[in-house]
């Protein structure tokens, strides 16, 4: 589990092909300061374990779906990225619950620069779309954000804008994001949940209909 909070800013220093997936290194001398072999990290929101590390970084297999469900598939050495450790229990949750279980992704639509923030348009799937509220949180290549707008539900296509301050722009990738950028997006787990239970919920019982409490 993470919070979206984003620890360093990391660099892919070597993509070597591994079945029908591929291994990643990337540095990040932060994160493995106090990392293992098997620990969790995210890289730009996408959840990997460590399988070797050094002082300065570590390698982790990448899976094919997640590849393709990913913009991890295109990734070349020098890309920079966000990093984060997985939460510590003891630590305050200062982001949102993000899993590190990307959904898709967008497209940069539009990035409009303000005075003392930058607010950023972002293209949304169409299964998605349900699951992104105004105010709510979404994660974007790893960094929990607040939605500040969306598209009509009724929408041919649908976007949704965050609102980024300056602290965003400078400690994550996402201040060098231009128009045309394609971005990772994790949804809120919550939502995920009340929509797969919606879809189950002509056969879901309560206790009391399935014979009272016992």
């Amino acid at each position: 589990m993470f919070t979206g909070i984003i620890e360093e800013q990391g660099t892919v220093t070597a993509i070597d092909p591994s079945g029908d997936g591929v291994r990643l290194t990337v540095r990040a001398p932060q994160a493995v300061s106090d990392a293992a072999r098997g620990d969790s990290i995210a890289i730009s929101g996408v959840c990997l374990t460590v399988t070797d590390q050094t002082p300065e970084g570590f390698t982790a297999d990448v899976m094919r779906q997640t590849l393709d469900m990913s913009t991890l598939g295109a990734f070349a050495p020098g890309a920079p990225v966000n990093v984060e450790r997985a939460l510590a229990a003891h630590a305050r949750l200062g982001g949102h619950i993000v899993q590190g279980h990307i959904d898709g992704t967008g497209e940069i639509l539009e990035v409009r620069p303000g005075a003392q923030w930058r607010v950023m348009r972002i293209s949304l799937p169409a299964p998605l779309a349900p699951l992104v509220v105004d105010k709510g949180s979404i994660a974007v290549d790893g960094v929990s954000l607040t939605v500040s707008a969306v598209s009509d539900a009724a929408a041919d296509a649908h976007w949704f804008e965050i609102s980024l301050i300056p602290e965003t722009l400078e400690v994550t990738t996402l201040g060098a994001r231009i128009v045309g950028d394609r971005v990772n997006l994790e949804t809120d787990v919550l939502a995920r949940h009340v929509q797969r239970l919606l879809r189950f919920s002509p056969t879901i019982l309560t206790p009391a209909e399935e014979g009272g409490s016992r």
